[in-house]
């Protein structure tokens, strides 16, 4: 894992990996209709990885840690050529005998918004880390998303025995008392993920259920609109950055990914959201996924311009 002669933060980002086969498009096709495009992209993808990209971007140090297909397997192998381009460790990288990468095709349109479908192998779901301390053995903070919670939990279970803070993104649908929801220090919902795991179509009566299951820090994005964020037994709100968008795909990760770099260099939560918003905000700005993250010096300009 990271030396510690650097002093950027060292970011271990834990989940799911998939390679995106992006399209952009005017507008959807109705059902069983078809529609034309210029431009597409290949990008890595996945909430881990998207993450792990913007670290890097933002200056810190990213390393991965996930389940990829078996060696020979060709979109494992160019998502972590792409990685290690970004300058991403991939050391936590687990290959499964038999098993392909998750695949995803994506049309964006003229609006920024995004339709998904996506393969996945069911037998990469069971890779485990073989040593999860090892895994967090120098870094600063751990940033994971609950697609693989039986991959993840041992690795957030471990950080936290070493006092390491673990920011978990909350964007699979799943239940409350969902024993992975007791590790972190710092869960971030998708307004989706939080309506279907509490019940609640309120976002705020949704984070007041979950704070009775978890003692960590609890928030939720909901694209444009505002961040809802819990602060002493009371629902907040936090406005995010304006911007016409492009393309929101990856805008998620790239949030979580600015709260948890923010939050490994001291910063309290609520500044650590904020930062993070600017980095969303930037990458709704570009088409392409991933390859819109920005860099540091864009995300402190815009926070410069509008404080």
């Amino acid at each position: 894992m990271p030396s510690s002669s650097s002093s950027a933060p060292a970011i271990l980002c834990a989940g799911i990996a998939v390679q995106d086969i992006v399209f952009r498009v005017a507008e959807f096709p109705p059902p069983g209709g078809k529609c034309m495009t210029n431009e597409f992209t290949v990008v890595p993808g996945g909430c881990a990885v998207n993450a792990a990209i913007a670290v890097a971007r933002l200056g810190g140090r990213a390393f991965y840690a996930g389940p990829l297909g078996h060696p020979g397997d060709h979109a494992s192998n160019q998502l972590i050529d792409q990685m290690t381009r970004e300058g991403i460790g991939t050391i936590g990288v687990v290959r499964v005998a038999g098993a392909g990468a998750p695949v995803s095709g994506i049309m964006v349109d003229a609006s920024g918004e995004r339709m998904i479908v996506t393969y996945r192998d069911k037998r990469i779901e069971t890779a485990r880390a073989s040593d999860p301390d090892r895994l967090v053995e120098n870094i600063a903070l751990l940033l994971a998303d609950n697609r693989f919670p039986n991959f993840v939990r041992p690795i957030c279970e471990a950080a936290r025995r070493r006092g390491i803070p673990v920011v978990l993104d909350a964007d699979r649908p799943t239940v409350a008392d969902d024993p992975l929801f007791l590790a972190p220090t710092h869960i971030v919902f998708s307004a989706e993920c939080l309506r279907a795991t509490t019940g609640h179509d309120d976002l705020g009566e949704g984070l007041m259920h979950m704070a009775l299951q978890t003692n960590a820090f609890l928030a939720v994005s909901d694209g444009a609109a505002p961040v809802r964020y819990m602060e002493r037994g009371t629902v907040r709100t936090m406005p995010v950055f304006k911007v016409n968008a492009v393309d929101t795909l990856a805008a998620g990760d790239v949030f979580h990914a600015g709260i948890a770099l923010a939050l490994a260099e001291g910063r309290d939560a609520v500044s650590a959201m904020h930062f993070g918003s600017a980095a969303a905000a930037l990458k709704c700005t570009r088409f392409g996924g991933s390859a819109g993250a920005p860099t540091r010096r864009e995300v402190d300009a815009l926070v410069s311009r509008q404080s």
